[in-house]
């Protein structure tokens, strides 16, 4: 006897057969019971869902001289027994993808003058209707648009998008669904046990996947798997016949990354890739698995999941361990790890670090571990800068000599606590006159400050000004009447500070006050000289936030600003930091050796 594959032998031969596609053969079935039929009809879908099919069966049905009460063909009449033993002339089928030309499609216009001899409609089914050419296209627009009242036209395509405008508004259209993974399980079930084959549910799934949603790639893959496995159909052999990476290895990397066990995913992704398994389709299976697991945590999403019975438990119960931010940010890595993979020279390498990431998600920050993630990193580094507390018992003299940058700034800090509340002693750190300040040349008001430079490079990132320019009351940020004196070096100090973490619309004006020199006139007096008139109008503007920053960082709440145009700088030239560092390191060679040896920079 000779063999039929079961794509062909199983094909559905009435609309109540056909998978899958309920709500479209239903309204089917309503136009033949109605009569009310087109002239022309368009089924699109992906491949193997039944356009072929459910055209054949339409076209049987519409022909049929005694069709049910449901719309089916009654399968005895002459018309529906023609159709069966394939004599029917009645009904054509045209395969456009190699009868594509303009010939092609004037003769079959001519079949259409001539009207049937059994039956009241001449059906002609075009498939892979796109395949036609653009002239084909329009040759066969006026016979689409009007043909004769006996002729019926059935276009199916995989491509709706190919096919022009002006045919798809001539056509009731009909999209075909892909086939869910649970309608293929059933139907390969039924395939099996009129086979006579046995067969596990889990190796029917696997098959379904594999199908992707084709019915008919599900067939012949059943069949493909029915030939090895010799009428038992198992998960294992199925698997292996298929070349199918076991979904038991997701649910253990996955469990492996929720204990960040880094060792075992690496030997485990060692022992996939030594199966033959490509690392990208690894990766891609991964994250299908992940989407699963977070489809599974919520009931109204469940749902989704096309997988069998059993399965959908086992992602039940893996997503009640699993968090929802470790789910999100491996789905993140991974599709990271998908778009760089095919420009990436080294792939095993970048699948191992994707993966070391993923398990490193839910490792808590105390943790330490090779790769550690940059976030961990700065966690780190944040805990290492905070201040010191100082051990009970524990004199200032016992403390080494050297100090961090923290430490060094918790005691100039504490200084400045105690110089508030201690009374006022004239000391040789006297506020400097303005004439004084004036007389200095560039060089010499850069050398007050030099030595702060290092502590500037130690401060955490900068951030932007506290008070906004423009700001109602700017002037009275100052909670705390503090009345701390400060001395020149520390103005000037808090100067360069405040210009380094102006805002980024400021970047102009924060240029040219870095070039500024500020002066203490009479404490807490503050005068500033500025080159030219438009400069001093520019600043103005953002004066009120200058002066409440300076009050904040110098923790004195009665500091003026004046700002006064120097006359006499107009000729000058004004020197930027770097030329005013070059100068010193040429009159100064321990500037530059210092330099050196401190990797020190302009801020």
């Amino acid at each position: 006897m000779e063999y039929i594959v079961s794509a062909r032998k199983y094909r559905p031969m009435t609309f109540d057969t056909v998978v899958g596609q309920a709500t479209l053969t239903t309204t089917l079935k309503n136009a033949v019971k109605s009569g009310k039929l087109a002239h022309a009809y368009l089924f699109c879908g992906p491949r193997g869902v039944g356009k072929t099919t459910c055209a054949r069966i339409f076209a049987k049905a519409i022909n049929c001289q005694h069709p049910t009460a449901e719309g089916e063909a009654c399968g005895e009449c002459e018309s529906c027994q023609s159709f069966n033993e394939q004599r029917s002339l009645n009904i054509f089928e045209l395969d456009a993808a190699s009868n594509n030309s303009v010939e092609h499609i004037k003769t079959l216009m001519e079949q259409t003058r001539i009207p049937p001899q059994v039956g009241r409609y001449k059906v002609f089914i075009i498939d892979e209707v796109h395949m036609l050419s653009t002239a084909a296209f329009n040759a066969f627009l006026k016979t689409l648009e009007e043909p004769p009242a006996h002729v019926i036209f059935i276009l199916a395509t995989t491509e709706k998008h190919k096919i022009l405008p002006t045919i798809l508004s001539r056509c009731q259209i009909y999209d075909f669904e892909r086939m869910t993974v649970q309608n293929t399980i059933e139907h390969l079930k039924s395939v099996a046990q009129k086979e006579g084959i046995q067969y596990e549910e889990e190796a029917l799934a696997v098959i379904a996947e594999k199908a992707d949603g084709g019915m008919r790639d599900a067939l012949s893959i059943f069949d493909q798997a029915a030939s090895f496995c010799q009428g038992n159909i198992t998960y294992e052999k199925v698997i292996e016949d298929l070349n199918v990476l076991d979904s038991e290895y997701y649910f253990r990397i996955v469990d492996l990354a929720l204990l960040n066990k880094v060792a075992e995913v690496m030997v485990l992704l060692n022992d996939i890739i030594g199966k033959g398994f490509d690392g990208g389709l690894l990766v891609q299976g991964l994250a299908k698995h992940v989407r699963n697991v977070m489809m599974a945590r919520d009931p109204q999403t469940l749902p989704l999941l096309e997988v069998s019975d059993q399965q959908r438990q086992r992602y039940t119960e893996q997503a009640r361990r699993a968090d929802t931010r470790f789910l999100y940010q491996a789905l993140r890595l991974m599709n990271q790890c998908d778009i760089a993979y095919r420009q990436s020279s080294n792939k095993r390498l970048l699948v191992e670090l994707t993966l070391i990431e993923i398990a490193q998600i839910t490792q808590p920050d105390e943790e330490g571990s090779a790769g550690r993630k940059p976030r961990q990193l700065k966690t780190l580094f944040r805990r290492l800068m905070a201040p010191q507390v100082m051990p009970k018992g524990v004199k200032p003299s016992m403390q080494p000599e050297v100090k961090s940058a923290p430490q060094v700034a918790a005691v100039a800090e504490k200084k400045q606590e105690e110089t508030t509340t201690a009374p006022t002693v004239a000391s040789s750190t006297a506020p400097t006159s303005p004439a004084t300040a004036a007389q200095k040349s560039p060089r010499q008001r850069l050398s007050g400050i030099t030595s702060s430079w290092g502590n500037l490079r130690q401060q955490s990132k900068p951030t932007k000004m506290q008070i906004l320019p423009g700001t109602p009351g700017a002037n009275d940020v100052d909670a705390k009447q503090e009345q701390h004196e400060f001395t020149q070096e520390e103005l000037e100090l808090q100067w360069m500070s405040m210009c380094i973490r102006m805002p980024q619309h400021l970047s102009g004006i924060a240029s040219r006050m870095k070039n500024m020199n500020p002066v203490i006139a009479a404490m807490p007096a503050v005068e500033l000289l500025v080159p030219n008139e438009i400069i001093k109008t520019e600043m103005e503007t953002i004066k009120g936030s200058i002066v409440a920053t300076l009050k904040q960082h110098l923790h004195n709440s009665a500091i003026t600003l004046s700002l006064k145009v120097a006359e006499h700088l107009a000729n000058q030239k004004i020197l930027t930091r770097s030329e005013q560092l070059e100068l010193m390191k040429e009159q100064n060679k321990v500037v530059g050796k210092m330099q050196e040896a401190f990797d020190l920079v302009i801020a």
